[in-house]
């Protein structure tokens, strides 16, 4: 772990870092085992344009029992921490100096599981959210799009890696996980992250 230096990206409005082997390969691929095999997955629906989808994925919601999230009108209560989720939680506050109390596991099955454009800008993550997001699997072309300029930028997400979006990111930026063709295996994402209260 931490054997290669991080990576700021250079996007205008944004403050992104990413460690392309944030974890070795073989710790990663075990992190994956445990994940797919001992998390509690759903397949949810949320409304979109006034009618309930189907989510085109599987995810699971961990995290303190205050840390109620909610998207696209669904609203997720946190499951108790699984234990891999904590440690790599504790590891991820030290590196990225801050409180994460809730993850967002999202399981990638083949290509036609996807995550459409959005960015993680709900009033429960507050101003400026620090989303450390972990990659383990098959590597998917992580779409990023500035929201005023259309500028568009591809990350190839490597297997173990660690993508920290911070500063305005979410602000100016939305990102997203396309559909594809070709024959891939699985890939799990989580995105650590602080719910706040918000006062109605």
């Amino acid at each position: 772990m931490f054997d290669e230096l991080p990576i700021q990206l250079s996007l205008p409005d944004a403050t992104v870092t990413y460690y392309p082997q944030w974890l070795e390969a073989n710790q990663a691929s075990s992190y994956q085992m445990t994940l797919q095999d001992e998390l509690q997955w759903s397949q949810d629906y949320i409304k979109l344009y006034g009618r309930e989808v189907k989510i085109p994925r599987l995810q699971a919601w961990y995290g303190e029992p205050e840390a109620t999230y909610t998207y696209s009108q669904l609203a997720m209560k946190p499951m108790p921490w699984h234990s891999a989720l904590a440690d790599l939680r504790a590891t991820l506050e030290q590196e990225c100096n801050t409180q994460f109390n809730s993850v967002l596991a999202n399981w990638y099955r083949h290509g036609q599981d996807s995550m459409g454009m959005h960015s993680d800008d709900e009033p429960e993550l507050g101003v400026q959210p620090v989303i450390a997001s972990l990659t383990f699997g098959a590597v998917r072309g992580f779409i990023m799009k500035h929201k005023v300029t259309g500028q568009k930028e591809v990350l190839e997400l490597a297997h173990g890696s660690l993508l920290v979006m911070s500063g305005d990111t979410q602000t100016y930026w939305q990102h997203g996980i396309n559909k594809t063709k070709k024959r891939i295996a699985d890939r799990i994402n989580l995105t650590f992250r602080h719910i706040t209260t918000v006062e109605s």
